[in-house]
């Protein structure tokens, strides 16, 4: 069993856990009592140049324990002041060590739109994301099949929010298009054994047509990657270990920009 077929299966057992506390039918009508919104994720993502999406993370399998100390609404909102675009949020608590209260206080509190990051095996977790306050979910092409990806998509949609669909290979490429994904994102890090291939976005660029926004996930570190990154046509790029390493989070993003 890879580290990924676990974090779907913790994530199943998740689900069916939250599904006691709260029923399906409680918190899908929750989800559509909130205000549907502009898909602001999108919005951010499409401006002119190449966006930025900031990641709060406090542990990952490849890494460990990134920030022993974890203050997510002051690291939040110094991503919001150094100018990124949008913020990524773990809630994935076993791996991870995420929680849906980071994103729920983190969108309460910065006016950027939030993904949520996490390993999505139900419809469940979308209606969640958006009671939560996410403008966007992450559906994993890896873990989820055909028939998941389309009908995930078109609850997001509904919901107002935004699916980053995730791909690694040609194939899973393939499969996001034909879903319906307005947003391709190409993940460097191989999610069954966490090795990373910066290249891997390079060479998939192509795959995805115009219209669709692309974004570059996993292993940029650079102001170089950012640059490369740009140069092939990504609209935006997903940045985790390196700027939550950072002691000054402003001028890493600064000099992450800086050839752009």
């Amino acid at each position: 069993m890879t580290v990924l077929d676990k974090l779907a299966d913790f994530a199943r057992q998740r689900v069916e856990a939250s599904k006691k506390r709260m029923p399906m039918s409680a918190m899908r009508l929750e989800a559509l009592d909130m205000p549907k919104g502009d898909f602001p994720f999108t919005a951010a993502l499409a401006k002119e140049g190449l966006s930025f999406i900031c990641e709060c993370k406090k542990a990952s399998p490849s890494k460990g324990l990134i920030a022993p100390e974890f203050p997510y609404l002051r690291i939040a909102e110094e991503y919001e002041e150094a100018g990124a675009d949008c913020v990524s949020v773990l809630t994935e608590p076993e791996m991870f060590l995420g929680s849906d209260m980071y994103l729920r206080d983190i969108a309460r509190r910065v006016s950027i739109p939030c993904l949520r990051k996490d390993f999505v095996v139900d419809e469940y977790m979308l209606y969640e994301a958006k009671a939560l306050g996410a403008a966007a979910a992450l559906l994993i092409c890896s873990i989820l099949d055909d028939a998941q990806l389309r009908d995930y998509g078109d609850i997001c949609a509904g919901l107002g929010l935004s699916a980053l669909v995730e791909a690694h290979d040609e194939e899973e490429i393939e499969r996001a298009l034909k879903s319906g994904a307005k947003i391709v994102g190409v993940n460097n890090r191989n999610l069954k054994d966490f090795s990373v291939d910066t290249g891997n976005s390079r060479r998939l660029r192509s795959l995805v047509p115009g219209g669709v926004l692309f974004v570059s996930e996993s292993g940029v570190k650079t102001a170089e990657d950012c640059a490369e990154a740009a140069a092939m046509g990504a609209d935006a790029v997903l940045v985790g270990e390196t700027l939550m390493r950072a002691g000054d989070k402003k001028a890493k993003l600064a000099e992450l920009r800086s050839l752009l």
